[in-house]
């Protein structure tokens, strides 16, 4: 079973910076969490958190994984 997960940092109306994270099956509409930080360093540094707990568990890079096959 084919798994995708996506982080993104982009700007709100209001000033914040949101943490999109999307994730899901490929081939099926995904779940989508936004978490809303203050600065965009304090949003680089969540995404940087995720990523990592993700490639723990063996997600790896969308191009990395894409080159390997």
């Amino acid at each position: 079973m084919s798994r995708f997960y996506r982080l993104d940092v982009q700007p709100d109306l209001f000033g914040f910076w949101l943490l999109v994270r999307e994730w899901g099956r490929i081939g099926r509409p995904g779940r989508t969490r936004v978490v809303s930080f203050a600065t965009i360093d304090e949003a680089h540094d969540a995404l940087q958190r995720q990523r990592r707990a993700k490639e723990r568990r063996g997600y790896a890079d969308g191009e990395e994984s894409a080159a390997s096959r």
